[in-house]
């Protein structure tokens, strides 16, 4: 992760104009900015992040749909941003990644993983081994920055008239940030 391809915002002023009267201003606002909380009856953006338990939004009650899965990777969860979409009204979605993620390079976290299945689940080696070859292919990111930005590419194409914006939580600060395309 290459953080000089974050860019801040700590004022209203640092909220690109084209963002300015879009959820994703008032994402900002609320999060970063301490703006007080209105009262909404629906959701207006959906939010697509990591599990991690590290991180935590501060939002108003109903102001957004929350999808957390391992790296904020929505691939096998598409039909959950289609519902958002198609009943929920939902025109924006911000895609969140954030550094340190347990899903960027997993197979440097191979034999932790495991390990761990071996001690905390009780699984054999060899069924955790098979499990891990199978399943961290899928759900591996790579870099936080570049699996965001393309997810953010791929969504925008799929979903034409839906806004998705590629955004980065540094968890030294709780801080969201643009990223520098």
């Amino acid at each position: 992760m290459n953080s000089t391809r974050l860019k801040p915002v700590i004022s209203a002023a640092d909220i690109p104009a084209a963002l300015r009267g879009t959820p994703f201003a008032d994402l900002f606002g609320y999060h970063n900015l301490g703006k007080p909380f209105k009262e909404y009856s629906a959701a207006r953006l959906l939010v697509c992040m990591c599990m991690d338990n590290r991180k935590q939004l501060r939002l108003p009650d109903n102001f957004a749909f929350i999808l957390r899965t391992g790296g904020g990777n929505i691939r096998y969860s598409e039909f959950k941003i289609s519902f958002a979409v198609a009943i929920g009204g939902v025109r924006h979605v911000a895609m969140i990644a954030h550094d340190n993620c347990g899903m960027a390079h997993l197979a440097s976290k191979r034999e932790a993983f495991i390990r761990g299945l071996m001690r905390n689940a009780g699984w054999p080696r060899k069924k955790a081994l098979d499990y891990f070859a199978t399943y961290a292919p899928l759900f591996e990111i790579g870099d936080e920055i570049d699996f965001v930005l393309a997810e953010a590419r791929r969504l925008n194409f799929k979903y034409p008239r839906v806004k998705v914006l590629p955004l980065f939580y540094r968890i030294a600060d709780g801080r969201l940030y643009l990223i520098k395309k």
